[in-house]
């Protein structure tokens, strides 16, 4: 869960277990803003609040809980990349983030295989999103923004689990649609929330969806199921 917006006093003998699933979380210090959450059935063997970074661990955007077994290392993270969409500082704080996760993401793949389960802020592919040419100059969908994607999925060996699924889908992949006008119901959307994984972790996923049956935001849970 990404943009949870809440504070610890929130979460207190309410939503700190769910139908059995724990929550563990990363929480802004500023109230009703960001925070990440993960929920599981199973004890992790470490949970890591933050990737060190004196910018943005205020702001909440990560939450890794790990699975450690002499067989397997792998993690399971929440993130949440910053919007800037607000304006042009926003946009840099973006930049700036972009530039200091991937060198964590690059030695966390070093050292074990996760799957990244996050809203991006980023449409990769023009397939990603209904109104591409309209939005190039855009948050969202900037050339800067789409290289970095391209080279965490180059260079940097991640896979776009959904792409992995589905490689040429286009109206059905959105995943975040803006409450102004009739975007919803037109289905002028974004793929903005994705599954990020390590290639063998990737190779775990097996089926992939995108729950519609009822609206409660304006993003759409991305689920994908994955066996090993």
């Amino acid at each position: 869960m990404q943009e949870v917006k809440a504070q610890a006093a929130d979460l207190a003998d309410k939503f700190e277990v769910l139908d059995g699933l724990k929550g563990y979380f990363h929480l802004a210090e500023k109230k009703g803003y960001s925070g990440v959450a993960v929920y599981s059935r199973h004890e992790p063997s470490d949970v890591i609040v933050g990737y060190n970074s004196p910018e943005f661990d205020p702001e909440g955007r990560y939450v890794e809980l790990r699975f450690d077994t002499p067989q397997r290392k792998w993690s399971i993270i929440s993130a949440y990349f910053p919007s800037g969409s607000s304006g042009e500082e926003r946009q840099q704080a973006k930049f700036r983030f972009l530039t200091e996760f991937y060198p964590h993401l690059q030695k966390l793949r070093a050292q074990r295989d996760f799957i990244l389960c996050g809203d991006v802020n980023i449409a990769h592919q023009e397939i990603d999103l209904k109104n591409f040419k309209g939005n190039k100059k855009n948050s969202g969908f900037l050339p800067e923004e789409r290289a970095w994607m391209t080279r965490l999925l180059t260079e940097g060996e991640l896979v776009d689990v959904y792409r992995q699924l589905h490689p040429a889908t286009t109206d059905a992949c959105y995943t975040w649609w803006s409450n102004r006008g009739q975007a919803y119901a037109k289905n002028v959307g974004w793929r903005l929330d994705y599954h990020l994984a390590t290639k063998a972790a990737a190779a775990w996923a097996k089926t992939v969806s995108i729950y519609k049956d009822q609206k409660f935001s304006d993003h759409a849970p991305i689920t994908v199921e994955y066996v090993w």
